[in-house]
């Protein structure tokens, strides 16, 4: 049990743009998306404050391939996964970091207004 939760993520969130979906020369797929998570608090003067946060997401094989038919921009989903860090170097040499959730399962939520 402790080691699922060593590196664990759960998120509900809302799809920022389709689903990328790449295919590698081995036939490997890879889905990358992003989706917004919404907090709310009340600040020091009394107004309710909405605060969005951003998170990469990415997904491979067959979850990668279901995510790209099943899900597109706005759609409201659940994700369990856990985080993934890695680096690049860009066309300047500069080195970038990312950190990306990489999805094991999704549900795409259909919530009543």
């Amino acid at each position: 049990m402790t080691n699922s939760l060593k590196n664990s993520v759960q998120l509900i969130g809302n799809i920022g743009k389709d689903v990328i979906l790449s295919t590698f020369e081995k036939g490997t797929k890879k889905a990358s998306l992003v989706i917004a998570t919404n907090d709310f608090y009340t600040n020091n003067k009394g107004e309710k404050i909405k605060q969005t946060e951003w998170h990469n997401l990415v997904a491979w094989g067959k979850t990668a391939e279901m995510m790209s038919e099943s899900l597109s921009k706005g759609n409201e989903i659940a994700i369990q996964g856990k985080l993934s860090n890695r680096s690049y170097e860009d066309k300047e040499g500069v080195t970038r970091y990312i950190t990306e959730i990489v999805v094991n399962e999704f549900y795409k939520l259909n919530r009543l207004a």
